[in-house]
């Protein structure tokens, strides 16, 4: 397991050589990143508020808002660095730490939204045993789950990507430090490494996501079950911001890492595409659900104690 590379600093691409758009890019960026800090934190303060959201789905929208918190801090701080001083550089021991924690995440989060999806399976399906079947003692071990999940991945990643050589060139070409980048750097042979990653995104993404998909088609045959439009409109729309959170997070994930990584090239659209899942889709997840969820906003209402929030 020891490491024998000559590099041991990698420098950043980040997302364009031109110097003339870095200052657009980093107050945007900013911009995004103090909303995400923001809007999650708004999540769990009210969630923590008031006892109506103490339920199961609120439970696991706090794991997320977590997530979406940490997943954020992971990239958009270096992101803002390299932007604003143009030194691209990042240390070995930095690389494969942000690799870590940024393969960690993405894994829990992959796994919270089938969690999320199965919740609301049982909420539409088997309404009367919702409480008995989503338990505290079931909720937590769902959540555990998650988490474990991701750090296995992480320790994985980070042994595969620990154990290679790196000889030169040490550009990264991503705007921060992610497996398939480094696999190209490599002058090891990283055909192990490639095939574990990709199994990784086959069990813990496309898993996750075939879940969610068989998941909501149950459900889709329970709604159709209901005599009144009105009743499934009302039973659908307690779906639509996690189904809209999933077809943000994965059809912006699928584009960047459903490639074989052997093809793998870092242009301008994939890295625009990864912005999305990596910068956006954690400032959208609390936007999302207040903005198409009743019981957040009357609790919003609430502590800003204001009538006009319809």
């Amino acid at each position: 397991m020891e490491n024998r590379s000559s590099v041991s600093v990698f420098l950043v691409v980040g997302l364009s050589d031109n110097l003339e758009p870095q200052l657009l890019l980093f107050l945007l960026f900013l911009s995004i990143y103090l909303i995400t800090v923001v809007g999650n934190i708004v999540i769990l303060t009210l969630i923590s508020f008031d006892q109506r959201l103490h339920t199961p789905m609120y439970f696991f929208l706090a794991n997320l808002s977590i997530i979406d918190i940490i997943f954020s801090s992971v990239t958009v701080p270096k992101l803002l660095f390299i932007l604003v001083t143009a030194h691209k550089s990042i240390s070995f021991s930095g690389c494969l730490t942000q690799l870590s924690f940024f393969q960690f995440l993405m894994v829990v989060e992959c796994y919270l939204l089938a969690v999320m999806a199965y919740d609301r399976y049982v909420a539409i399906c088997y309404p009367l045993n919702y409480a008995l079947i989503m338990s505290k003692a079931v909720r937590f071990g769902l959540v555990a789950t998650c988490w474990i999940s991701g750090i296995l991945n992480s320790v994985v990643q980070a042994v595969s990507i620990s154990t290679l050589d790196f000889c030169g060139p040490n550009m990264v070409d991503h705007f921060f430090c992610d497996v398939t980048p480094l696999f190209k750097l490599s002058c090891s042979d990283t055909r192990v490494g490639e095939t574990l990653f990709m199994m990784v995104v086959i069990f813990a993404g496309m898993g996750p996501l075939i879940f969610i998909l068989l998941t909501y088609i149950k459900i889709i045959f329970a709604i159709t079950r209901i005599s009144s439009s009105r009743g499934r409109i009302k039973t659908f729309s307690t779906c639509a911001s996690h189904f809209t959170v999933v077809a943000f997070y994965y059809g912006s994930g699928i584009f960047s890492y459903i490639w074989p990584t052997t093809t793998y090239a870092m242009d301008k659209d994939v890295k625009l595409v990864a912005v999305l899942y990596t910068i956006m889709t954690p400032m959208l997840n609390p936007i999302i659900y207040s903005l198409r969820n009743r019981e957040v906003k009357e609790v919003l209402k609430k502590v800003l104690g204001v009538k006009g929030i319809k």
